[in-house]
């Protein structure tokens, strides 16, 4: 073992003993492994009480440095290399943090199965040897939510230990990335934020504190181990590492405050409870990490660009041995159980978050708003990063036209009205509500978000990558641009179907209960209901660069060839003889509501009648685009004869304007002649 190995070893130890040591604490002051035994119920025992929370933190472990590996090989690392077919590959060292990643995913998987195995254990109260010998386990694997989790986990993890070792591009090395940042969710997503009282803002934090946690811990780790190593290339991938931590460090700060409002609405139990002790101390080991990436950008960087790689390599070390005494701390909080809420939840509560609202009218549709972290952060990021957008091209000396950000921000604003208002509060008790929803969503909001060309004021704005061949953020959008993947989906023919067939695939199958049921699937539909709409408004009338552009008589054919599947989805549903989802209507009815069939008729006629309002909104753009887009050609072709006739020649639009002209005067003149 040589002595860049050795140092790498000594510090991964360092870590896991840290981490260990924090689980251990955290657990027994938290009382997760001091359980009194109660007669009469059984006892999966102490393998189960520590083997659980321990394979936990082995797998957490691992999913960080998976990820971590799969970062620096996709984004942290230049592109360097070209293939046979002259595509982009990955350079040496890339390659190898790509193989790494197979090993660490082949760990997470063989965690998430031990894992399984205790989670089994400790919910039937069994002890190990009596599950893996019977058939609890295969029989109970499907049946508990925690168990199907898993089970996922497993699987997606083999798949990625498995091409990891075959991938040589960037693309498939962020294919692999999302895949492994897919399979942080399902463990976390089936634990205690299923059942916080308002479980709604409880699982979307959940779900972006673990997805912004593994990049910031792994990324480090890695870039750790990077340094220690000696190898070249630090100076690069830190400063690439750096952006994105600070991302991620305020997307865990703002998920994890959401968590613990969630879960501690007073604050007094931060100190008198168990759960609120530990979470406290997360939060000033967040609070230490926080100062770290403070001191990384303001001295560690700049003695990397001095070439002092060593300094860098212990500061980065000791932070990354807090980190994962964080993680250890972590694991011990998702062991203990926060406050059981004061009050009894009603079943409508357990289903949507909250208590049914009083009965809808227009004022409190616009004044009973309910906070949908999900949306908010997504209208907010958004928001910011158009205006960064365009205060870099100002700072440039570019303008930008003020029609297409004005057009953005009432794109937001419709996501807003429809996702945070009282909107959002009916919708999922009452289904014309959330026609309502759908169609603005869908319908509305994308038109606006397209009319603001995002994309190309992000070719823009966007910086070249420094390095010759490398691939920065504009370089990765001008690839997505030019895939085959974007060609296909944003055939108009595809964006079409995309766009009139999901709509009834979702309500007429049993996916539309099961979206209403789970809040991550509701916010799935929401999600696609908007993304499809903006690409088949971004074929229609989109602004942005697009593989296939239609002439404007075919925009409009293909304009009022589709919005009549919008009129035919009401009608069916004004004739539905039975109501869609009924178990899901059925359990959150309210007492002052309509029969919910009726009140899905009603839905019908709002998606029937609510076309007109888009197919006016782009008859307006396209007449405008069509308009300007003549005055433009008109301007081309008169600078085009203009240069021509200085140089003395004729243009083809020269030489029919010349013989129209001759033949003006031909006219003239016999019938000057016929009048003498």
């Amino acid at each position: 073992m040589n002595a860049s190995t050795f140092r790498v070893v000594r510090v991964a130890l360092a870590a896991t003993i840290a981490a260990v040591a924090a689980l251990v604490a955290a657990l027994v002051l938290g009382g997760a492994v001091t359980e009194k035994i109660i007669p009469g119920l059984g006892d999966a025992g102490a393998l189960t009480r520590w083997g659980l929370p321990f394979s936990r933190l082995v797998m957490d472990l691992a999913a960080a440095l998976t990820v971590g590996a799969l970062i620096a090989a996709a984004a942290l690392l230049p592109v360097t290399g070209a293939g046979g077919s002259g595509r982009p590959s990955l350079s040496a060292p890339a390659l190898g943090y790509l193989r790494g990643a197979s090993w660490l995913a082949a760990l997470w998987a063989a965690a998430a199965a031990a894992n399984l195995v205790f989670t089994v254990s400790d919910v039937l109260g069994q002890p190990v040897g009596d599950i893996v010998t019977g058939s609890e386990l295969s029989s109970y694997v499907g049946q508990l939510p925690q168990g199907t989790a898993l089970m996922m986990v497993v699987l997606i993890t083999v798949v990625v230990a498995l091409l990891s070792r075959t991938t040589t591009t960037p693309a498939a090395a962020f294919g692999l990335l999302a895949l492994a940042i897919i399979a942080l969710l399902p463990a976390p997503l089936t634990g205690h934020s299923a059942s916080a009282a308002n479980h709604s803002v409880a699982v979307t934090g959940v779900a972006l504190h673990v997805g912004a946690v593994a990049p910031w811990v792994g990324g480090l780790a890695i870039l750790a181990a990077h340094a220690l190593a000696g190898r070249d290339r630090l100076g690069v991938m830190a400063a690439r590492f750096s952006r994105m931590a600070l991302w991620c460090y305020v997307i865990v700060g703002a998920s994890g405050l959401v968590n613990v409002i969630a879960r501690l609405p007073d604050p007094a139990q931060l100190v008198d409870t168990d759960y609120g002790r530990l979470a406290l101390g997360k939060i000033i080991a967040f609070a230490l990490l926080g100062w770290f990436g403070w001191w990384h950008r303001e001295r560690t960087l700049p003695r990397i660009e001095a070439r002092e790689t060593r300094a860098f390599a212990r500061f980065a070390s000791v932070e990354a041995a807090v980190m994962a005494a964080t993680m250890g701390l972590a694991v011990a909080l998702a062991r203990t159980a926060p406050p059981a809420p004061a009050e009894v939840e009603s079943t409508v509560k357990s289903l949507i978050g909250y208590d049914l609202p009083p009965k809808v009218n227009p004022a409190r549709l616009a004044t009973l708003w309910q906070f949908d972290f999900f949306f908010a952060a997504l209208v907010l990021v958004l928001g910011f990063v158009y205006v960064a957008g365009v205060l870099r091209l100002r700072r440039r000396g570019d303008s930008w036209p003020m029609g297409r950000t004005a057009a953005w921000f009432v794109g937001l604003l419709t996501i807003v009205a429809v996702t945070e208002t009282g909107v959002a509060t009916y919708a999922p008790i009452l289904f014309s509500v959330h026609m309502v929803q759908h169609m603005v969503l869908s319908m509305l909001t994308p038109i606006f978000l397209v009319v603001g060309a995002p994309v190309t004021l992000a070719l823009r704005a966007l910086k070249p990558a420094k390095v010759r061949g490398d691939r920065g953020p504009r370089e990765w959008l001008t690839a997505l641009l030019h895939s085959r993947y974007v060609s296909f989906v944003a055939h108009p023919g595809i964006a079409t179907v995309i766009f009139v067939a999901s709509t009834f695939t979702l309500y007429f199958t049993p996916l539309f209960e099961s979206a209403m049921r789970n809040h991550l699937g509701h916010i799935a539909m929401m999600v696609h209901f908007l993304v499809s709409g903006s690409l088949f408004y971004w074929v229609l009338i989109g602004i942005d660069p697009a593989p296939h552009k239609l002439p404007y008589p075919g925009r409009l054919i293909l304009l009022f060839v589709t919005m009549p599947f919008h009129a035919f989805f009401g009608i069916a549903l004004m004739n539905l003889g039975a109501p869609l989802a009924r178990a899901w209507y059925t359990a959150v009815h309210p007492d002052w509501g309509t029969p919910i069939l009726q009140d899905q008729h009603t839905g019908g006629a709002i998606a029937w009648g609510f076309g007109e309002i888009p197919t006016f909104i782009v008859l307006i753009f396209l007449a405008f685009q069509w308009f300007f887009d003549d005055q433009r050609r008109a301007r081309r072709e008169d600078r085009q004869a203009d240069r021509a006739a200085a140089r003395g020649e004729r243009s083809a639009a020269g030489d029919e304007l010349a013989a129209y002209n001759e033949r003006l005067a031909r006219l003239a003149k016999r019938e000057e002649e016929q009048a003498e």
